[in-house]
């Protein structure tokens, strides 16, 4: 299976059963293209079978020897210094410099907590995601980016608050499992963040056509990608995607804005022929 193929099954079930871990590292593959993807699945494996011996007892003290075994034994971090650094969103380079964020840090949880025999899941809180241990009827919420901290729901709170600057309140559907299409959405939505605020449009291009194959329903993206080539230089398939959202989206609020853009894309390409 290759990248493409996963986003298709992605898009079409956001829940298809696929492994976090390898989708993911198809996703690096774009940056390395010559990943060697069953190397770091193996590390995966590795590591889970010198979890598994630990893991006896309640889902609590699972949750805390899982956590112990990531954070402390093989010495996971959030990156804090550099957060934006785009290293903490590609799977591998997270592996390798034991550095991530709160999304690729929980995908290590979820892959190495899933290979030992535990039911793990991600939780995307608004500006902070989180993951979840679930046994039955019971959950323990942890986060990954700060040590596996166990989270009570107030602590949630404070957590989503305290990064948005904006007061919320908890429900059981905002601590649903993430599926995975959502889970690698929001991994592109970061890396598409990063390049365009470094002015890589090159390699922003790239993370909206992937979401673009992970949602193709979503015209927006058209623009998105439309906008980005224009900045890349791109101004042959900018001016393709820009028109496919002006057809699909004739009310849209942006509207003569992109009318606009497309008009200047179209003149420039007039010039040079």
């Amino acid at each position: 299976m290759d990248c493409t193929e996963a986003l298709q099954l992605l898009a079409d079930d956001p829940s298809a059963p696929l492994d976090a871990a390898e989708v993911t590292l198809l996703l690096a593959a774009d940056e390395y293209p010559d990943l060697d993807i069953s190397s770091y699945l193996s590390r995966l494996e590795e590591m889970a079978d010198r979890l598994r011996p630990r893991l006896h007892g309640s889902l609590e003290q699972h949750v805390r020897r899982l956590s112990s075994f990531l954070f402390d034994d093989e010495c996971f971090t959030g990156n804090s210094d550099e957060y934006y650094d785009p290293r903490n969103s590609y799977l591998n380079d997270v592996i390798d410099r034991r550095l991530g964020i709160p999304i690729t840090l929980s995908v290590v949880a979820i892959s190495i907590g899933q290979r030992a025999g535990l039911e793990v899941a991600g939780v995307g809180l608004p500006g902070h995601f989180i993951a979840k241990a679930v046994a039955g009827d019971s959950e323990i919420l942890f986060d990954p980016f700060h040590g596996g901290q166990i989270l009570a729901w107030s602590d949630c709170e404070r957590l989503v608050g305290s990064v948005t600057e904006r007061p919320f309140a908890l429900t059981p559907e905002a601590l649903e499992a993430t599926p995975l299409g959502v889970v690698v959405m929001r991994m592109l939505n970061n890396l598409k963040q990063i390049y365009v605020q470094t002015h890589d449009f090159e390699r922003a291009a790239r993370a909206i056509e992937r979401q673009r194959q992970l949602d193709p329903r979503d015209m927006s993206l058209h623009r998105d990608l439309g906008v980005t080539m224009v900045q890349a230089n791109h101004f042959g398939p900018a001016l393709d995607h820009l028109q496919a959202y002006l057809d699909a989206v004739p009310g849209a609020d942006d509207h003569a804005e992109v009318k606009q853009l497309f008009r200047r894309v179209r003149a420039e390409l007039a010039r040079w022929n």
